[in-house]
């Protein structure tokens, strides 16, 4: 056994058994805990030279290590992991000869907007398009204006049907 998530409010200890575990809802999961708030993928365990890593799979409610909400994060020895509002402490001990490896990005914390961290918003796949770009893109979209004549306005429109029965101009 390479440690166990103990709940905080007590009940049976999840052993850790693999290196490499993901976190959700759904029954195929290594560790599948059945809440409502808990995504399907929710979060994903890695034991890494020796130290535990978790990192967010853009789940709904998030993870959170020792209160404070983060995408990534190294795990220590008794650490409290929640995912969603379920509260986990963590008990392994670690086999590595040092600190946790510096070479796992940890989060950053301007990637994401204040809206999508709280959840009110969803990031886009799309990556981010200069705005040089944008413009130009907008541009070919819309349909050039003739310069010689002045655009029809939903007024001229109108009353070009009027024109027609009528005969006048």
């Amino acid at each position: 056994m390479l440690g166990e998530l103990v709940p905080c409010g007590g009940g049976d200890p999840i052993p850790l058994l693999k290196d490499n575990l993901l976190v959700g809802r759904r029954s195929r999961c290594d560790i599948a805990l059945q809440f409502p708030n808990v995504s399907s993928h929710h979060c994903e365990l890695e034991l890494i030279d020796g130290y535990w890593h978790v990192r967010d799979m853009r789940s709904r409610n998030g993870i959170k290590v020792n209160g404070v909400r983060c995408e990534a994060k190294w795990l220590m020895p008794g650490d409290v992991l929640s995912v969603a509002k379920h509260r986990y402490e963590l008990v392994y001990t670690p086999s590595g000869d040092g600190p946790p490896p510096e070479d796992v990005e940890e989060e950053d914390i301007f990637a994401r907007s204040l809206m999508e961290k709280a959840g009110l918003e969803r990031r886009e796949s799309v990556p981010d398009i200069p705005d040089s770009v944008r413009r130009s893109r907008q541009s070919e979209e819309q349909p050039e204006q003739n310069s010689e004549s002045p655009a029809k306005t939903d007024d001229d429109s109108a009353t070009d049907w009027l024109e027609e029965e009528t005969g006048e101009s």
